[in-house]
């Protein structure tokens, strides 16, 4: 059949010489003439065979498109509005046994302030939610308190102390830095709102880990006293900065008392100026010239940002034994903490801080003749 194809005349030399017609009759011809009686059926090549064969020039064979599937979209769930508790009609009433404000630890309730940045009508409370009258520093309980019942009251809670061994599963429990029970206590302090904390932590378990930073920590012991007498818990393991508190034997979540909650932080009244002009007892020039000299000598400390402070005061009081002025490198803390910082110095030493300049403080140990008398409630917030 090859020689009757070459010999043919009317068929041209362009359909022999193709490489597609050769392969199609080569084909042809083994699918014909194949001796095997079981020999499949021709079965055409995919698209990606035959698109390998064809030349350049060819046309690509025709290769149906792929059907698409519809996915089903999931339904959407209808999400039921969350069930609000119905807020009290009228206003809390609490028989905590002392003055509500924003910090225990951090102010001083026996100094009055000389001013007021905000009408005392605005009670961080709330209007009309509490049954006390916000004075602009605090909210004033009741004036008789019989403290006899609350301390019995109290002991009552704490019932019978811990032996050495519950003590021992209570701080193994409790102490490590990966416990959920934790509550940070910042430059604030001992804040009303931490209270409520305390006691929602109370719930489930029979300890809390507090982990104290910042300005609070120069007087550990402050915190300590306040932390018992507002919560009415027990402090059970003081470790530099971190503390535990236990609630009690006889702890009832559900009698709990009731703490009403501080919607906003009040802005902090005005007290007198922490750093005075002329220092008393010295002149201009001597204080002029203590401040110079406490700037160009070398740093007793230098303090972090929310740090840990425990340490200071005793050097401080060393320092002083040798000293006459002293200067704590406050980089970074901030200008109203190295204020807070300066405060609880001058009451913990005491010594007098005389200036505050670019974070750094100075203090001036006094005169030894010279009894220092307690001074008013600075406003740390204030220039100086």
């Amino acid at each position: 059949m090859l020689k009757l194809l070459s010999s043919s005349s009317s068929t041209p030399k362009t359909l022999i010489t193709s490489p597609a017609t050769l392969l199609f009759f080569a084909r042809f011809l083994s699918q014909s003439f194949s001796d095997d009686l079981f020999d499949p059926p021709f079965t055409p090549k995919t698209s990606k065979t035959v698109q390998n064969d064809t030349e350049p020039g060819d046309d690509p064979p025709f290769s149906p498109k792929p059907t698409k599937t519809h996915k089903t979209k999931p339904k959407k769930t209808q999400h039921r509005a969350p069930v609000l508790k119905e807020e009290p009609k009228g206003p809390v009433r609490s028989d905590l046994p002392f003055d509500f404000r924003y910090s225990y630890s951090e102010t001083d309730p026996n100094v009055e302030p000389i001013g007021y940045r905000e009408p005392k009508r605005f009670s961080p409370f709330g209007p009309g939610r509490l049954d006390r009258k916000w004075t602009g520093i605090c909210a004033v309980g009741q004036e008789d308190v019989d403290s006899g019942r609350v301390e019995e009251e109290r002991k009552r809670i704490l019932g019978d102390p811990l032996t050495e061994e519950e003590v021992a599963e209570l701080v193994e429990q409790y102490r490590h830095s990966d416990c959920n029970r934790q509550i940070n206590l910042g430059k604030g302090g001992v804040t009303h709102n931490m209270l409520d904390d305390i006691h929602n932590h109370w719930k489930r378990a029979e300890a809390v880990r507090i982990k104290c930073l910042g300005v609070p920590t120069l007087d550990m012991d402050n915190v300590c006293f306040h932390l018992q007498e507002k919560s009415g818990g027990k402090i059970i393991y003081r470790q530099i900065n971190i503390l535990l508190i236990y609630r009690g034997r006889n702890y009832d979540s559900k009698n709990r008392p009731a703490v009403p909650l501080m919607l906003w932080k009040p802005y902090a009244p005005i007290y007198p100026r922490l750093v005075k002009n002329v220092a008393d007892g010295l002149t201009f020039e001597e204080t002029k010239e203590l401040r110079n000299r406490g700037l160009n000598t070398l740093a007793l400390t230098k303090l972090t940002r929310n740090g840990v402070y425990v340490n200071v005061v005793e050097r401080v009081r060393e320092a002083f034994n040798t000293e006459e002025v002293v200067r704590l490198d406050c980089t970074h803390v901030g200008t109203s903490d190295c204020k807070k910082i300066g405060l609880k110095l001058r009451e913990l030493v005491p010594c007098v801080p005389i200036l505050f300049k670019d974070e750094q403080i100075i203090l001036w140990r006094g005169k030894s003749d010279q009894k220092q008398e307690p001074h008013p409630e600075p406003d740390p917030s204030n220039d100086i």
